[in-house]
C-alpha cells in the first residue's frame, strides 16, 4: 500500500515537470525559431522575384543594378564592371527603399 502511494506521488510530481518544459519549448519556438523561419521565407521570396532594373545590395555591401538574370545567379552592374552572383548573396532591394521607384 504504501509502495502505490510512493508511485502515486512520483507520478503527480512529474506531471508539473513535463508542463514547465512544454512551456519553455514553446515560448523558445514562437520567440526564436518561428520568428527565423519568416525571415529566412521572406529572403527567399525576395532573391526569387528580383527581375532586371532592380538596384541591390550583396551580403558583402556591393550596390548595384541587375542587368542578367542567369538560372540561379544574377548579374550585378556596379558602375565599375558587371559582377556575377549566386542569388543567395543578394541582401536587399534598393529600388523601393531609397529611390522610390525613380529605378533608371
Amino acid at each position: 500500500m504504501a509502495l502505490t502511494l510512493l508511485q502515486a506521488s512520483a507520478g503527480a510530481e512529474l506531471l508539473p515537470t513535463l508542463l514547465m518544459f512544454a512551456v519553455m519549448f514553446l515560448v523558445v519556438y514562437f520567440l526564436m525559431i518561428r520568428p527565423q523561419n519568416k525571415r529566412q521565407k521572406a529572403e527567399q521570396d525576395f532573391q526569387n522575384s528580383v527581375k532586371k532594373g532592380d538596384r541591390v545590395v550583396t551580403t558583402a555591401g556591393i550596390h548595384g543594378r541587375v542587368v542578367d538574370l542567369p538560372k540561379d545567379a544574377v548579374v550585378i552592374d556596379t558602375g565599375g564592371g558587371k559582377i556575377k552572383f549566386e542569388r543567395a548573396a543578394l541582401s536587399e532591394e534598393l529600388t523601393t527603399l531609397r529611390y522610390s521607384g525613380k529605378a533608371e
